[in-house]
């Protein structure tokens, strides 16, 4: 299969050039084999995508969600984590079966590739049915089973993620990674994370857990443990392992030191930080510190969508707001977070998250063709500041379009709809 997409302004992410006008690229089968500017024979191509009027840019990494909990979306607002967590979410996912699972994830693989999000990092349970979601709809993603280390779960956990590695890591045309998915150090006592640690550098994959999301868990680890969260991830060796770790709104300048020298990635996730109240993290510190920051959009019981566009932009303005600094993330920046940070966060920097020929086709097609993206002085800032999850026109992954004129391709949303309220409808009734 080869396709070509032509007449396009391209913003590749590649460090270099921020943008190609005029540009072209040139797809066989899953891999960009020629980029450049100016006019090409469309001749001898099987697709051909007209770009006049629009920008083509990487897709979206989300490096942090709990994909089915679209199901819970607009749950439990409006409390504190803990509260939300204990009281609400929590006795909630237990009425959750396997099949509400497969169907809660098609619902935000649906989100999410309208939003332009080609690959996503999941921690959550059922993940044979997260994995046959993310195979059936061509999208691209890093899977992890959510491990608690106390309570009656805690050794199917472990036996749970060695199965979900052998099973599905590089699976669906390898499209499917795995890592394994320690919840938190408050949820995982640090023997569990020492056998974590061990298995993951066995199994030859990274771990993502959730770290200093809240001042509270702070505190409770330094009064047990006498060090903070990091340092405590540090004593039992998960650090030998790739490490993506989401929230960290609570460092102290040790701890950004301790994740920079061990190679650590950081997932931001500032909607869902704002929402439950847990704070702001220090990202222009992790930055200038060489910490490889991402964005996420954690669940959606949280957030409350899965919308990169937006996720992103948040992320811009808040910092400038918290700095009182307008310079702070500048728009590029923003976009390496969501793009190429990402990809990087997730161990898969050197096949996505930006276009130059070797790369793989995951990218997405921007229609600027809106009131809010005229004039365009910089496409860049447009995309960032003014862009909207609607402007998505067509996404591309691992070659494939799985997304035209705002059609996905690769399911049946209406039937995805239809199961969702279903599913919510007999949650409520047990209630």
């Amino acid at each position: 299969m080869r396709t070509l997409l032509h007449n396009a302004s391209i913003i590749p992410m590649d460090g270099g050039t921020q943008i190609i006008e005029n540009g072209y690229i040139v797809i066989e089968d899953n891999t960009i084999t020629a980029m450049g500017s100016g006019e090409i024979d469309t001749g001898g191509f099987d697709k051909v995508i007209e770009g006049n009027n629009k920008v083509v840019l990487p897709g979206f990494v989300n490096t942090h969600t709990h994909a089915a909990m679209t199901l819970l979306r607009g749950y439990a607002d409006d409390l504190p984590l803990k509260e939300w967590l204990e009281t609400r979410i929590w006795p909630m996912e237990d009425k959750l079966t396997p099949e509400d699972i497969y169907w809660g994830t098609m619902l935000a693989i649906i989100e999410m590739i309208k939003s332009g999000t080609t690959t996503f990092a999941d921690m959550y349970f059922a993940m044979d049915e997260v994995a046959q979601a993310v195979e059936k709809t061509g999208m691209r993603a890093c899977l992890s089973r959510g491990m608690v280390g106390i309570g009656p779960q805690a050794e199917q956990a472990i036996i749970d993620s060695q199965e979900l590695t052998k099973k599905w890591h590089k699976q669906g045309e390898g499209r499917i990674t795995t890592m394994l998915g320690p919840h938190a150090p408050y949820t995982c006592p640090p023997d569990y994370l020492a056998r974590v640690a061990d298995i993951a550098f066995d199994l030859g994959v990274g771990v993502h857990i959730h770290l200093a999301e809240t001042l509270g868990e702070v505190k409770d680890i330094v009064q047990q443990y006498g060090k903070t969260p990091a340092a405590l991830l540090q004593d039992t060796g998960l650090f030998k392992n790739h490490v993506l770790a989401a929230h960290c709104v609570h460092l102290s300048q040790e701890d950004i030191a301790l994740l920079a020298e061990n190679k650590a990635a950081a997932a931001h996730n500032p909607e869902s930080n704002m929402k439950l109240a847990s704070g702001i993290a220090p990202v222009p510190a992790m930055l200038a510190a060489g910490i490889n920051v991402a964005l996420g959009t954690d669940g959606v019981s949280s957030n409350n969508d899965l919308d990169m566009m937006q996720e992103m932009r948040t992320c811009a303005l808040l910092h400038k707001v918290n700095q009182m600094d307008p310079t702070v993330i500048p728009a590029y920046k923003a976009l390496e977070m969501a793009t190429v940070n990402g990809a990087r966060a997730l161990g898969l920097g050197d096949n996505i998250g930006m276009l130059r020929p070797g790369y793989i086709a995951d990218m997405i097609i921007i229609d600027l063709n809106a009131a809010h993206h005229i004039p365009r002085y910089d496409i860049t800032a447009n995309v960032v500041y003014s862009g909207q999850a609607s402007d998505v026109e067509t996404v591309i992954i691992n070659g494939r379009v799985v997304m035209e004129n705002r059609r996905i391709l690769t399911l049946d949303e209406e039937e995805v709809f239809a199961q969702a309220k279903k599913i919510a409808a007999r949650l409520s009734a047990e209630q």
